[in-house]
């Protein structure tokens, strides 16, 4: 079931993406507003989209799941692409990606990175490539994977824990 703030983020893309004229053809502009408004598309989503726009739950979830950008469950607070093209593979990204998996496995079961392949970041020319929170990183090997990751952790860590904003001297 949804939340009533996911309900209402589910309708405004709705409201904001069809068209009168064109009902089905607002269907990806309404799954991507959807999924960069809550991080991902809850699946009891789908049936409203469907009724919206006039379209089986069956066309909706195919589309959901024909994409790899879209997700389908809430994402962690970390988000890490690598590349897996074939540039990037050319470059090393088979390490770098075995080398994610490990870290993404052992962070203590407590989910604190959704690692996700994608192929092509556009920075062939430069790879392997990734990104993290959808910031792009290019020549990425094991060692500045930790780093970066570690770097993105404390930024959220710091942010997370900093509830007063910082006071100015006044002298």
């Amino acid at each position: 079931m949804l939340s009533d703030h996911q309900q209402e983020t589910v309708q405004n893309a709705i409201l904001e993406h069809k068209t009168e004229q064109f009902h089905q053809s607002g269907l990806l502009p309404i799954l991507h507003a959807i999924q960069d408004r809550l991080g991902f598309i809850p699946a009891d989503a789908t049936p409203i989209v469907a009724k919206a726009l006039n379209l089986s739950r069956a066309e909706v979830h195919g589309v959901i799941t024909f994409y790899h950008h879209f997700r389908q469950e809430q994402p962690a607070q970390t988000i890490v692409q690598v590349c897996r093209a074939e540039a990037c593979q050319s470059m090393g990204a088979e390490a770098l990606w075995k080398h994610a998996c490990q870290r993404a496995s052992n962070d203590g079961g407590n989910s604190a990175i959704t690692l996700e392949p994608v192929y092509c970041l556009g920075l062939c020319s430069t790879a392997p490539a990734m990104s993290v929170n959808e910031r792009p990183y290019a020549r990425v090997n094991a060692a500045r994977f930790d780093q970066l990751l570690k770097r993105h952790q404390d930024t959220q860590t710091s942010s997370a824990t900093s509830a007063e904003p910082a006071k100015e001297n006044t002298k």
